[in-house]
């Protein structure tokens, strides 16, 4: 059994800031958070950590891929990701829609993996998104035989979380998945 793995960074990431915006206090709650744009801008999410929590049954991951919109030249995040073993995808922000491009990147990916390497009886795609512009591939994976799972904060998209095989909240797991302890509360 192995998995793939594709994490949107700038999702899993804003998300991560806006869930700890909530669990510092900082906002009500996540509507909140995400309606007047409340982020807690000091919380870093783990990659070391998250690939061990996605990997948590013992899989071998097969590719595990982070895709996200060309950072500044002195942000550590990539080579910190690449370390952990990520192939690391980035793209020129667009002006008029700098995420669409990841999206339509990772379900490219998602696709592609699963016509040339994955094994429908042994192989599990691993989705660490929330966006509901996911859940029309992640549908036809998943009538196709394909087992995908989305680990996400919470409040993804129920549409998303309906088409996929298991959803898998990462909110249990806040304080375990971030890069340096936090206090909560």
């Amino acid at each position: 059994m192995a998995g793939f793995v594709y994490v949107d960074n700038s999702s899993v990431f804003m998300d991560g800031q806006r869930v700890a915006a909530v669990e510092n206090g900082f906002a009500l709650n996540i509507h909140d958070a995400i309606s007047c744009q409340i982020f807690d801008h000091d919380y870093r999410l783990d990659f070391g950590k998250l690939y061990k929590f996605v990997a948590n049954n013992g899989c071998k991951v097969k590719r595990p891929m982070l895709f996200g919109p060309r950072p500044p030249q002195n942000d550590s995040l990539w080579a910190a990701a690449e370390s952990e073993g990520f192939e690391v995808v980035v793209d020129n922000r667009s002006a008029a829609n700098p995420e669409k491009k990841i999206d339509t990147g990772i379900v490219a990916a998602m696709c592609e993996d699963a016509f040339t390497q994955a094994d429908k009886a042994n192989d599990t795609f691993i989705l660490v998104a929330g966006d509901g512009d996911y859940a029309p591939a992640v549908a036809r994976l998943v009538e196709k035989g394909f087992t995908v799972n989305v680990v996400f904060w919470e409040h993804a998209s129920q549409e998303l979380q309906d088409a996929c095989s298991n959803f898998i909240p990462m909110n249990p797991h806040f304080a375990s998945l971030s890069r340096e302890s936090v206090q909560v509360g």
